[in-house]
């Protein structure tokens, strides 16, 4: 016999289902056997499967977000002038972001969606930044500063893209 599915490789086996012959690189392992991947039916999981509308609807939630978040951490930062008080707000920043943006696309998962956060996590440091800079915050441009600053913003990305991946 010949693969139905491949170039007409040979084999001996069939599909358990409609009994077309294919060969052992064709085959799908199901739990009730092997079939052919026209009876397997491969699908993505809905929860991933995101539209070009759920994209869209990401987007302008994490943008909107974004500067409210930013503006907010702004006035926190302002108001309690601690070192290390990044560190707790970014990854608060982060984990609103990346659970309103999710429930806004409906739970969808996927990399598109955690880009999109982790992005506006991005955009929220920047508002708070230049929100901070129009009350006449001079940032402190020193090593440990800057480090502290980073890391603070990498915990933001991290907790928001652990909402949507």
């Amino acid at each position: 016999m010949r693969c139905a599915c491949d170039s007409g490789q040979e084999t001996s086996l069939r599909c358990g289902k409609c009994g077309k012959p294919i060969c052992p690189r064709c085959l799908v392992q199901t739990p009730v056997g092997a079939r052919c991947p026209a009876c397997a039916r491969l699908y993505k999981l809905p929860t991933y499967s995101v539209s070009t509308a759920y994209y869209l609807k990401a987007m302008s939630v994490a943008l909107v977000l974004a500067v409210a978040m930013g503006i907010i951490w702004g006035v926190v930062a302002t108001m309690v002038p601690v070192f290390n008080f990044n560190l707790l707000l970014a990854p608060a920043v982060g984990y609103v972001i990346g659970e309103v943006t999710s429930r806004a696309v409906n739970r969808k998962r996927g990399t598109g969606l955690a880009v999109v956060a982790s992005a506006g996590v991005g955009i929220s440091y920047l508002v708070n930044i230049l929100f901070r800079l129009g009350g006449g915050f001079i940032p402190n441009l020193s090593v440990q500063f800057v480090l502290f600053n980073l890391m603070a913003l990498a915990l933001g990305i991290y907790i928001a893209v652990n909402r949507l991946r």
